[in-house]
């Protein structure tokens, strides 16, 4: 099967489109409920107020848990956003590593793809030896 990187229209399945942009939405009130949490913390008069040591831990976990899943969440909707503007420039399909159509199945999974399956394991094999503690 002789696929050319410009021949993208078969990579958009039906739906794409929509579950890209109802992601985005999804992400946008994950991450502003995040932020309204946050706000809402900061100017609570008891929102700091910790009674011991162990009270303590468990807030400063929840806080560093909160960070994190915001972190991933914007590390997504940057994925999910790029996903739509290589829709709307026609390059949505293609490998931006090798320049090669993504499988299909790939992008049914995880429509945000922007690499084939190889070469997206030969980045993650590069940021692990990059940073091997994870």
């Amino acid at each position: 099967m002789n696929t050319t990187p410009c021949d993208t229209s078969r990579a958009a399945a039906p739906g794409t489109t929509e579950r890209l942009y109802a992601r985005q939405a999804e992400l946008l009130e994950r991450l502003a409920a995040a932020q309204r949490a946050t706000l809402e913390l900061a100017h609570s008069p008891q929102g700091r107020s910790v009674t011991d040591f162990k009270e303590e831990a468990e807030q400063a976990e929840r806080d560093l848990l909160g960070d994190a899943q915001a972190q991933r969440d914007h590390a997504e909707l940057v994925e999910v956003r790029s996903a739509i503007a290589r829709l709307q420039d026609s390059s949505y399909g293609v490998c931006i590593a090798c320049g090669e159509p993504i499988d299909l199945q790939r992008l049914q999974v995880q429509p945000q793809a922007m690499r084939c399956t190889a070469c997206q394991a030969a980045s993650e094999a590069l940021a692990l030896r990059a940073h091997p503690e994870g």
